[in-house]
């Protein structure tokens, strides 16, 4: 399994690049954020990857790449959903960042994804039953990270810890409560507002009942 690439760019087009690895020239589709952020032909690139293979009736070998882990690892989520393939899935990933996908997904927000070029109100509504909790737990996990990575500041996590803690203390799961704050805060205009991501919190737990 090829799981990343570093080379020089060799070209780019529509929606793929070319890398020389070694000597060895590598043809990878990417999504619009890929070749929004080239380097120079010529200069050193990273990419993320992901490896398709197709059998009958012409075996082929296709690569994806992704400048991010995030991009790659939501690209394998849409594949991995029945009539969703590696084309609209790429996209889907050009036509929304991750984190508003993720949002978009696990908040039933069928609008913005019938947006997106390939994908109608059934795929729409497939997606969001089949990946919206998956996508909740994603953003959550991905904030998490960007948390260890110091890319988010102390006041914007206390925030929101404390309207978990607030939600949990009005008598919801941890795992109800989590979510809901998640797609409050992957709204919020003030990260750091408490009151603001209670209330949204609760107008989501509240929706699903």
């Amino acid at each position: 399994m090829i799981a990343q690439l570093i080379g020089n760019l060799v070209r780019s087009e529509a929606n793929s690049v070319v890398l020389d690895v070694g000597g060895v020239g590598y043809l990878l589709f990417v999504p619009a954020t890929v070749l929004a952020h080239l380097p120079a032909t010529g200069e050193r690139l990273t990419l993320q990857t992901h490896l398709v293979t197709r059998g009958q009736p012409d075996f082929e070998i296709t690569l994806f790449g992704f400048r991010e882990l995030s991009e790659l690892r939501a690209f394998k989520m849409l594949i991995a959903v029945s009539g969703v393939g590696p084309k609209v899935a790429l996209a889907i990933l050009s036509n929304s960042e991750v984190s508003e996908l993720a949002r978009a997904l696990s908040t039933n927000d069928t609008r913005l994804l019938t947006k997106i070029p390939g994908v109608g109100p059934k795929m729409a509504q497939k997606l969001c039953l089949e990946l919206g909790d998956k996508m909740a737990e994603f953003a959550f996990t991905s904030r998490a990270e960007r948390m260890v990575e110091g890319q988010q500041t102390t006041e914007v996590n206390a925030a929101y810890e404390d309207a978990i803690e607030a939600l949990v203390g009005l008598g919801y799961s941890r795992a109800d409560s989590r979510r809901a704050v998640d797609r409050a805060f992957a709204n919020a205009a003030d990260k750091t507002n408490t009151s603001n991501l209670i209330t949204s919190g609760l107008a989501l737990l509240n929706t699903k009942r």
